[in-house]
């Protein structure tokens, strides 16, 4: 699983340019990968050729990573455009309908990509073109702001978003990239787990070279509208407000020993999503894609058979 995939280079209507791996039967169902945060595609590297016999599988380096396009403005990387981007994605490779799959920040995204695109979605003209959304240790957004809100646990995990986000850490990112952001952020607290191996390692320190990337990808937290308070902010319920339920076929995985998204993000979900399927995955750190690749396949596996659809 440690070979490069094949890339094409599409210009987006959007205005960004995304390097993309586009493998997998051109008539088959449609299975579009969205990575996190500091990665690339390559989370997916092995779920990718598991599932590209059955299906047409599609990952992008999302803008701001890798060799796709890098706007320098935080502002370009806001929920709404990055969310965009996917649809459009799609529009350039003539996929119609598809099931979104999405890790970290990319699971983040395709929750507002199922959300806009399930029938009757919050956007009108990509309603019904998502099918079904895979899901893994990214929260469903009503929850986690409810938690950073309310939940002491949540909000220690989190405050490295606030040091992402603090202007003082673009120093440290000019001189040791997102490497040294990430030693700053998580000093102390080693995340338990599996371990890149050394050619993944290598793949990603190289890179985190470009500064332009790391800058890039620290924009998607700062673009963010999720709100972090500080540990010595009040705790308090937010305000009721109703939040649309996502209504299609989902599976959310979700690894039991993440330090930044602890498992309380998963109580209220059947509300919110009625009929989820959640798969918990013990022992078990946040990079459970190619951490944990055995259990997330199968389950997915099981997921599709069950849920099997014409996208």
């Amino acid at each position: 699983m440690s070979g490069d995939f094949e890339q094409v280079r599409l210009a987006l209507s959007t205005g960004v340019e995304l390097e993309v791996v586009d493998m997998g039967p051109r008539d088959a169902p449609t299975l579009i990968f969205l990575h996190g945060f500091p990665e690339s595609h390559r989370t997916w590297r092995h779920q990718l050729p598991h599932f590209a016999g059955r299906f047409r599988c599609i990952a992008p380096d999302q803008r701001g990573y890798r060799r796709s396009s890098k706007p320098r403005d935080a502002e370009s990387y806001s929920p709404d455009k990055l969310i965009a981007d996917i649809f459009a994605l799609a529009d350039a490779l003539d996929v119609g309908e598809f099931t979104i799959i999405g890790h970290d920040w990319g699971g983040a995204i395709a929750w507002g990509v199922a959300l806009g695109g399930q029938p009757g979605g919050l956007h009108p003209a990509w309603g019904g073109r998502v099918t079904r959304a895979v899901i893994a240790n990214a929260p469903h957004p009503a929850i986690f702001q409810r938690l950073l809100l309310t939940d002491a646990e949540q909000r220690a995990a989190s405050q490295y978003i606030r040091i992402f986000r603090d202007p003082a850490s673009d120093a440290i990112i000019e001189e040791k990239g997102i490497a040294g952001l990430l030693a700053h952020a998580f000093e102390g607290r080693v995340p338990s787990g599996g371990i890149q191996p050394p050619g993944e390692i290598a793949r990603l320190l190289a890179d985190w070279e470009d500064r332009d990337a790391c800058r890039a990808m620290i924009n998607w937290y700062r673009a963010s509208p999720v709100n972090v308070p500080a540990m010595d902010a009040p705790f308090a319920e937010p305000p009721a407000a109703p939040f649309l339920k996502l209504a299609i076929p989902t599976l959310v995985i979700w690894a039991l020993d993440d330090v930044a998204l602890p498992a309380c993000n998963l109580v209220g979900l059947e509300e919110l999503v009625p009929g989820v399927t959640i798969e918990k995955v013990p022992g078990c750190g946040h990079f459970v894609p190619w951490e944990a690749p055995r259990l997330v396949n199968a389950a997915m596996d099981r997921f599709f058979e069950r849920t099997a659809v014409t996208a």
